[in-house]
Order: C-alpha cells, then structure tokens, then sequence
C-alpha cells in the first residue's frame, strides 16, 4: 500500500511540474504576442502619420512620386464624395 501512495506522489508531482512548465511556457509566449501587438500597433500609427504627412505635402504640391500622387487623388476623389453625401443627408434632413 505504500508503493501505492509512494507512486501516487510521484505521478502528482511529476503532473504538477509538468503543467507548472506548461503554465509558465503559455505565461511567457503570451507575453511575447502582447509585446508584438504593442509593437505592430506603433507601426499601424507611424504608417498612418507617414500618410497623412505625403498627403499634405501633396496638398502642397510638394509630392513628386506618382505612386504617392495616385493615392493621395484617389484621397481626395474620396473626400469629395463624402462631402457630397454629407450634402445629401443634409438636404435629406432638410437643414
């Protein structure tokens, strides 16, 4: 009977180190992926503020790249029909 418990022990030790590796594996790689969403999302931001910063350069005429200028046309063909449709839910309004 005591080879019994004394195995026991051993088999609930041996599970416990084992899934203290494992909680400390998961702890660990989730730490990591916190730190790359942190970090991706300082590149979403920076890659927004690059744009905004060649779009008023275009407004500026300052932007020679035509990649650059083709984005920055179609930004503004956007941005006109927003106003007009901000026209349109006015007059829908009738303001």
């Amino acid at each position: 009977m005591d080879d019994f418990f004394s195995e026991l022990g051993k088999r609930i030790s041996e599970t416990a180190d084992i899934v203290g590796k494992k909680t400390n594996e998961i702890l660990d790689t989730e730490k990591l992926k916190s730190r790359i969403r942190t970090l991706e999302r300082a590149n979403e931001r920076d890659y927004i503020d690059i744009g905004k910063s060649v779009y008023e350069k275009f407004q500026e005429n300052e932007v020679t790249d035509e990649s650059c200028i083709e984005f920055c046309e179609a930004i503004e063909k956007r941005q006109e029909q927003i106003e007009d449709l901000k026209k349109e839910i006015d007059r829908i309004k009738g303001e």
